[in-house]
């Protein structure tokens, strides 16, 4: 009888693979100490442990495996001696903004009126994307479109305050560098955010809170960079994102629009989640087919389409 066919992981270290695996699968803090415990007890590797004690299946570790190998090869450097070269004795814990809590704007419905018909309709996205996400234990959700005008940015925002209400963990990151509109949508200034996050490794990450949303905090873009694409294709970024994942359930991340520039294929790719929006009679059917056709280059997975009739 043949035996089935086994993933090595001996090529990377064991923080490679919990990077990963809370990156990609949800793995949450209790689960990788326990894991850690496990290592230490039965003198086995992290990837060896995390399937004996059932917390991944086979499949998600060779999902993994394949996920730092791309991104080794794309960095062009070891994806564990970076990752430590950063971290060292300079490791950095989420803080929330030491100031007043944002308020939402008022286009943002779903956190001023929960019977309002759009609400519902936000919720009911919610609840889907929290059946299609069951299996990570929560997830880093990137939403991108084609084209400008089609509500990427307030859709991301109303996704963030929904899952918030339901009582989910939520961080909401506007990656979109070049026109961001995250920190007008909650009314408040953009000096400080993810560019800055991105190109100074030795400052503590500040989030905003949101009031009366206690679940929910905000990254917002910051000070335009003349390299985004740059800062979000590097390492720096999924260090980051590993870290937003073992600090809250759920990311929802805006991103640019995908016709204009590679920001928002770089984004996903790290997320490792895309939900797709267009908007009806206006967003070009070649465009969304190019859309798809890029993404088939991260092997994100596509959780759905939201088509926008407004």
């Amino acid at each position: 009888m043949n035996a089935e066919p086994t993933v090595s992981t001996t090529d990377f270290t064991d923080q490679d693979m919990s990077d990963a695996l809370v990156l990609l699968h949800g793995l949450s803090e209790e689960a990788v100490e326990s894991i850690q415990e496990l290592t230490r007890r039965l003198n086995l590797r992290f990837a060896d442990a995390a399937l004996h004690a059932g917390q991944i299946t086979q499949d998600q570790l060779e999902e993994a495996v394949d996920w730092i190998r791309r991104r080794a090869l794309k960095q062009k450097v070891g994806i564990v001696e970076e990752v430590l070269r950063r971290r060292g004795s300079q490791r950095r814990d989420l803080v929330l903004w030491e100031g007043p809590k944002l308020k939402p704007a008022d286009p943002l419905i779903v956190a001023h009126n929960m019977r309002h018909p759009h609400s519902e309709l936000i919720r009911g996205l919610c609840s889907e994307l929290l059946l299609r996400t069951r299996n990570q234990g929560g997830a880093i959700i990137s939403l991108l479109s084609p084209c400008a005008g089609e509500g990427r940015s307030q859709l991301a925002a109303e996704i963030a305050i929904a899952f918030a209400q339901l009582g989910r963990r939520t961080l909401l990151v506007d990656a979109d560098m070049r026109r961001p509109r995250q920190h007008l949508l909650f009314n408040t200034e953009n000096n400080r955010g993810l560019a800055e996050a991105l190109l100074d490794t030795t400052s503590k990450m500040q989030l905003h809170g949101i009031e009366d949303l206690p679940q929910m905090a905000l990254l917002t873009s910051g000070t335009s960079p003349s390299n985004p694409l740059e800062l979000l294709s590097g390492i720096r970024f999924e260090q980051l994102s590993v870290e937003w994942r073992r600090s809250f359930e759920y990311v929802i991340v805006d991103t640019p629009p995908a016709a204009e520039s590679s920001d928002a294929i770089a984004v996903a790719s790290v997320a490792a989640n895309v939900l797709l929006l267009s908007r009806a009679n206006v967003t070009p059917f070649a465009a969304l087919k190019e859309l798809a056709r890029k993404l088939e280059t991260t092997h994100a997975r596509t959780l759905g389409a939201v088509i926008g009739k407004f």
